[in-house]
């Protein structure tokens, strides 16, 4: 897996300050993507043991809220991410959260039983691809409003999508 770029004191992709790793690599390819360079699986920089331990090391830091995986589609790199997410859980448990964007829908990740192993470690999934026509800039945590902030712990427990509130 590659990467892109990892942002510190982030606060525009989710809750409170945030740690974002954005990965490289989209087949969505989704018109009017802020990120169109990051639809390349090789763009940015290889994602290593080291990379994953500097995340989590940053991520110490008392006034972290979690962390954000963006892309690309993160979830079109489960193998690279889910090894992150074990750590991350593994060091945090539940004192930070974990959210997730993809174009995928919340029924299709839990159809696929590869792209589903990460839900456990998941705390918020905003799902379905950015719609260019349906962009609209005073959205919190979304681009477009056919996007989903899913709860999925809730929704997981409640086999229906729950939207965080």
């Amino acid at each position: 897996m590659y990467y892109s770029k990892i942002k510190f004191n982030d606060v525009a992709n989710g809750p409170g300050l945030r740690l974002s790793l954005f990965t490289s690599g989209c087949t969505h390819h989704c018109k009017g993507c802020f990120q169109p360079e990051t639809w390349n699986f090789k763009n940015g920089e290889p994602f290593t043991l080291e990379t994953q331990k500097y995340i989590i090391e940053k991520s110490k830091n008392k006034y972290i809220a979690g962390l954000s995986l963006l892309g690309g589609d993160p979830l079109d790199n489960v193998d690279g991410i889910l090894p992150l997410l074990q750590e991350y859980r593994k060091t945090f448990a539940a004192t930070k959260s974990i959210w997730l964007w993809t174009g995928y829908l919340f029924e299709e990740i839990l159809k696929d039983d590869l792209k589903s192993e990460v839900l456990p470690f998941i705390d918020v999934i905003i799902d379905g691809k950015f719609e260019e026509n349906l962009k609209d800039i005073t959205l919190k945590y979304k681009g477009s409003t056919n996007q989903r902030v899913i709860d999925v712990k809730k929704s997981v427990e409640t086999h229906t999508v729950v939207l965080y509130e």
